[in-house]
């Protein structure tokens, strides 16, 4: 399998199979390479996509695939797990010893949602344990919800919450303790606090405390950590950095400039490995974005090695 390719893709989600198909429209030569762990594998549907709204993720994903396929894109099954920098371009290392050569990358590996240390939150981690209320708000409206606080952001999730339901708790755990300002706040919207440290989750969603109390909730909101999936770059020196918001850590990207171009030469990101925030659909306008800047760098390389060996016209 050692072929060359214009881009080698590096991850099969949205972002990753979106600049695939944008590689592929452009007649580039362009290599999917997917590990088949989607990070919203949980998740029964995908939601705000317009005109996907409620699609299994697998579906959505199987649809892509297709269109990359239908434009002479390939979608290959495997893992990378190494890459290296090789004359003009880099060599992509397989399991199984395979590799193939590609001129430019795209990474778009995603992240690792590293969860609370909470028994009972990585078993229902989709379902009754939830992050995003753009993703799961509706599902949740008019129920009982609990957030449980990590560092200085427990009152803004909960304040967020709140615009799909009236019955939201705020369990401070380890979380900061408000301030009286936010104590006003929580106190207007009807928010109840709970303090000491959650223990367990019981049931489907229980809130069992470390004092024995029992709350009851039909959904759980945990802050994971994110951290981007970009250790295989390492050897070419990206590195990733923390992430803070109101001074707290929510985890580690990729940086890069706003079309998905990382300070390695020949390296662009697409996805959550390099946006943290980024939902489904934007994680797809993300690869577009990287996959069109990406042909643009290509041809202006072209246009070059044309000129060089093209010969002089004497004037």
């Amino acid at each position: 399998m050692d072929e060359r390719y214009d881009v080698v893709v590096i991850g099969g989600g949205a972002g990753g199979l979106s600049g695939a198909l944008t590689l592929a429209r452009a007649r580039r030569r362009v290599l999917v390479v997917d590990a088949g762990e989607p990070r919203n594998a949980p998740a029964g549907h995908v939601h705000n996509y317009l005109s996907r709204e409620g699609t299994p993720p697998a579906e959505l994903v199987a649809i892509g695939r297709g269109e990359v396929d239908s434009y002479g894109g390939r979608v290959v099954a495997g893992r990378v797990s190494a890459v290296h920098r090789e004359d003009d371009g880099f060599r992509v290392e397989l399991d199984g010893g395979a590799s193939v050569r590609a001129r430019r990358l795209l990474l778009a590996t995603g992240l690792t949602d590293e969860l609370p240390d909470i028994p009972g939150v990585a078993e229902r981690w989709g379902s009754a344990v939830l992050h995003c209320p753009y993703c799961h708000g509706w599902e949740v409206r008019d129920r009982a919800v609990g957030v449980v606080a990590r560092g200085t952001l427990g009152v803004h999730g909960a304040l967020m919450w709140r615009q799909w339901t009236e019955d939201v708790v705020l369990f401070l755990h380890t979380g900061a303790e408000p301030t009286a300002e936010e104590l006003e706040q929580l106190a207007a919207r009807g928010v109840r606090i709970v303090r000491g440290e959650v223990a367990a989750l019981d049931g489907s969603a229980a809130v069992r405390l470390a004092s024995g109390e029992v709350v009851e909730r039909d959904a759980v909101v945990v802050a994971p950590l994110f951290t981007a999936n970009a250790d295989l770059l390492s050897g070419l020196g990206a590195t990733t950095v923390p992430l803070e918001m109101q001074g707290t850590v929510m985890g580690t990207h990729l940086p890069a400039d706003p079309t998905g171009r990382t300070d390695v030469p020949g390296v662009w990101v697409a996805g959550n490995a390099g946006d943290l925030s980024a939902q489904v659909i934007v994680a797809a306008a993300e690869g577009l974005r990287a996959g069109a800047m990406i042909n643009a760098d290509l041809t202006a390389e072209d246009t070059r090695a044309a000129v060089a060996a093209k010969p002089s016209v004497a004037a």
